[in-house]
Parts: structure tokens; sequence; C-alpha cells
């Protein structure tokens, strides 16, 4: 039986699955967390679907050795291509990623059923969004484009002025052309949020932009009261950081995502590789 105090495992390829811990810090604060970025093999956006699998599941190893009652796939790419045998693996132990949570809130938001979803090369390639968008929406027009420079850029903490708008204006021009443009746009990378500012005003006045922190930080708290897994505890939970490499760097950038500083010590060095 699994233990109520347990703590909430959640990985990404790097630092951008912190703007889903921090949504999970503020809807659940009595969770302890425990977050892995696999920094030092970032972004998997550029990756193969297998070479992404096995990364998600020695993430998901390293997790499972503390002891954690649920995985969150804080990672657009993995959840896309690695959920389906992440779950089978882990049954179980609830797994719960980011793809369905955002399509849900991209047709929440819709108000012409025109939706636009950026995401890394792999995100998109898989086509993930587009069927969680069309399995609650069939009628929805649906178009995407990767954009993977906007990963790099959030990981080096570059999330304004010139260089993040000329990305912005470069990736999302041939979006919203014309009439038909969409009227929403999902943000199908947890490293997006923290470029919204520019992201916006490339998209344009009156596009809806939707980040799926806040609504896998839902699923979550609804996966624990469903199997009884909630916390008990009165006080803050605990939250902890792993990186693979680098942890000054995750310290001085992360701080950035969460919207508090983290310090570099307390952001302990993990090799996830099998040995």
């Amino acid at each position: 039986m699994l233990s109520d105090n347990r703590p909430i495992g959640v990985f990404d390829s790097g630092i951008g699955g912190i703007t889903v811990l921090k949504a999970l810090r503020k809807r659940l604060p009595h969770e302890d967390l425990v977050y892995l970025g696999d920094t030092a093999r970032l972004p998997y956006g550029t990756k193969s679907a297998e070479t992404v699998t096995a990364y998600a599941t020695q993430a998901t190893r390293h997790l499972m050795g503390h002891d954690v009652k649920m995985v969150v796939i804080a990672c657009n790419t993995a959840s896309a291509v690695a959920i389906d045998p992440l779950t089978e693996a882990l049954k179980p132990l609830p797994v719960i990623g980011v793809i369905e949570p955002g399509a849900k809130a991209g047709v929440a938001a819709t108000k012409s059923g025109r939706i636009g979803v950026i995401g890394t090369e792999a995100t998109v390639k898989g086509g993930a969004y587009v069927r969680a968008i069309h399995a609650l929406m069939p009628e929805a027009k649906v178009v995407q484009a990767p954009c993977g420079l906007f990963v790099t850029l959030a990981e080096e903490g570059w999330v304004k002025g010139e260089v993040a708008e000329a990305a912005a204006k470069r990736y999302l021009a041939p979006l919203f052309k014309g009439r038909g443009a969409p009227d929403t746009l999902v943000l199908g990378c947890t490293h997006f949020p923290v470029l919204a500012r520019v992201i916006g005003k490339a998209a344009g006045k009156g596009v809806k932009l939707v980040d799926s922190a806040a609504t896998t930080a839902k699923a979550v708290e609804t996966a624990l009261a469903e199997r009884s897994l909630a916390a008990k505890r009165r006080g803050k939970g605990k939250t902890r950081f792993m990186a693979t490499d680098s942890p000054e760097r995750f310290a001085r950038v992360g701080g950035i995502f969460f919207g508090e500083k983290i310090r570099a010590k307390d952001v302990e060095l993990v090799d996830i590789r099998p040995s």
C-alpha cells in the first residue's frame, strides 16, 4: 500500500519542467516534491523517440529510488513518446504527462476552433497534441510549428530582448497570417512559459496563450484524490532538486522558472545513466 506522505516525482530534460513544479507547489502546498532535470542530455526535442524513451525510463528509475508515489512527466517531448511505456512499466503507480492537460486547456480556451501548437521538433512531428485535441474537439483546426530555439533561449535565461523577439517573430509569423489564424496558442513545451511575453507579442492581440502547467497540476490533484494518495500533513511540503549536470547553472536559471531563488548547494548532482 502506497503511503500518502511519499513524494511526487517530477522530471524534465532540463529546467523547463520547473514551470510544472511551480504549479504543483502552488496547488498542492502540503506535498513533498522531488524534481529531476536531465541537464546533461538536453534537449530531448531533437532526439529520436527511442532515445527519449530510454532517457525517460532512466529518469523514472532514479525517481523510483526516492520512493515516489506518482511520476509527473514535466516534458512535452517525453510525454508525447514515452507516457505509454512508462505507464505500463510502473503500474499501479500513476503517471501523469502534460499533453492531455494542455490539449484540454486549449480546447476550453478557443472560441473559433482554430488552435495553434508550438513545441520541440519531436513533439510536433509526433502529432500527440493534434490527436489529443481532436479527441476532445474533432472539428478543431490545428496548426503546429516547431520552435526549438526557444528551449535554448529559456535555458540561457534569454527570455526578453531583441534575440528572443526576433526568434518569436520568425517562428510565429507563418502561423498567424490571414483570417483563418488561430485564436489560441498552446505552449507545447514546458520551457516556453517564461517566454510568454515575447510569444504573445509575436502572436498578436486577442490570441489566448495556454500553458499546460496549471492544468497538469489540477490533473495531479485529481489523481491523488481518486487513489487516496494525498498527503495528510498540515505543514508545507519539501521541494528537492536534482540535476545531471551543472547544479550552479541549474540553480541560476531555474530560479527564473520557479519564481524564487534556488541555491546551488540545494541542487544535488546525480548520474542516472545505466552503469
